[in-house]
């Protein structure tokens, strides 16, 4: 894996929030799931993590952004944990991760991907977290993929397009988001067919 995306491991990450605008609304929910590699070679799901994440300080709720979430903030088995405990629980699971495929650090895989690392990076900044091991800017976005690879840009049209099944009732979780995002990841990129470990002897493109 170190090899096939300069020293970077693809995870997939998805988050639900308090609204838009990241640097106000607070991070309610965050799941993770680092990409793997089966005998084959073929990119798979690796073991994820998530967490309910207790609205920071400071951060504003939208009434309307729980209404498509179906978040309750109140029910009593949500367990949320404070945002600093959040990302040491995500965080955990994707180093270890890092760290089984020797890759130098994470790259952020998502649906919108700029929304899900600008939501990170804000709850990083907010809690001075010191081991963030996402890369600060640089992402993989599915909705490029899909739409190169099926002519479709919203998530469940690319997974339908991909072969899968998309259940409307459990999306806007993070967990389920997740996972659907990481199979869209899997199904285009092993269908691409191209690794990126070169050959011994590149031989030079004939330009004549």
């Amino acid at each position: 894996m170190s090899s096939r995306f300069r020293g970077y491991l693809p995870v997939v990450v998805d988050v639900e929030t308090g609204g838009f605008d990241w640097n106000r609304h607070a991070l309610l929910e965050i799941a993770v799931m680092p990409i793997d590699l089966d005998d084959q070679g073929r990119y798979v799901l690796g073991e994820g993590a998530s967490a309910h994440v207790v609205p920071a300080p400071g951060t504003d709720i939208d009434p309307k952004s729980l209404q498509i979430t179906g978040i309750d903030l109140d029910h009593p088995f949500r367990f949320a944990k404070s945002e600093s405990d959040a990302l040491d629980h995500v965080f955990s699971a994707v180093r270890t991760a890092v760290r089984k495929h020797a890759c130098q650090r994470a790259i952020l895989v998502g649906h919108n991907a700029h929304f899900d690392l600008n939501f990170v990076n804000a709850a990083v900044a907010r809690s001075e977290h010191k081991r963030n091991p996402f890369h600060p800017f640089s992402v993989f976005d599915t909705v490029t993929m899909a739409g190169l690879a099926y002519g479709q840009t919203v998530l469940a049209r690319a997974v339908q397009a991909a072969g899968m099944e998309w259940n409307s009732d459990e999306a806007h979780s993070a967990v389920y988001d997740t996972e659907r995002t990481a199979q869209l990841f899997c199904t285009i990129a092993n269908g691409w067919g191209r690794h990126a470990t070169p050959p011994a002897n590149p031989q030079p493109p004939d330009l004549l």
